[in-house]
C-alpha cells in the first residue's frame, strides 16, 4: 500500500470505481482451479482451470476454455473468501445480456 493511500484513504469506499479497480487488479492474473455457481442451494462446478483477467474496462473469468463471466469493472463486486483461496465475484454478466451473476472462483495453490 502506498503512502498516498494511507494518508488520503484512496480506495476505502467499496462503491467507488477506484476501490473496484484496485480489487480487480489484485485478482488479475490469478490462476483458477475451478469456478462454481450456486443453484438451488447447491454449488455446481461450471469450469475447471483458467485465469482471471482485465481487458480494457472489463473483468473476465476464463475457465475450461470458455468465457464464463464478463463484467464492467465499474459494476464489479468482489470479495475474498475467508480462507484466502478464492473470491466471490458478482455483477451483471455481459455474456447473458446483463443478467446478475455470482460465481465463486477457487485459486490454484502456489507455494511461495
Amino acid at each position: 500500500m502506498s503512502i498516498f493511500k494511507k494518508i488520503f484513504g484512496i480506495g476505502k469506499n467499496p462503491d467507488s470505481y477506484a476501490y473496484r479497480l484496485e480489487r480487480a487488479k489484485e485478482l488479475h492474473g490469478q490462476a483458477v482451479k475451478y469456478v462454481t455457481e450456486r443453484n438451488d442451494g447447491n454449488d455446481d462446478i461450471i469450469g475447471r482451470g483458467g485465469a482471471l483477467a482485465i481487458h480494457e474496462d472489463k473483468f473476465i473469468v476464463d475457465s475450461s476454455g470458455d468465457r464464463i463471466f464478463v463484467c464492467y469493472i465499474k459494476d464489479l463486486e468482489a470479495s475474498w473468501l475467508m480462507s484466502g483461496n478464492g473470491a466471490v465475484i458478482s455483477g451483471p454478466n455481459l455474456l447473458e445480456d446483463g443478467k446478475m451473476k455470482t460465481v465463486t472462483v477457487h485459486f490454484v495453490y502456489h507455494r511461495k
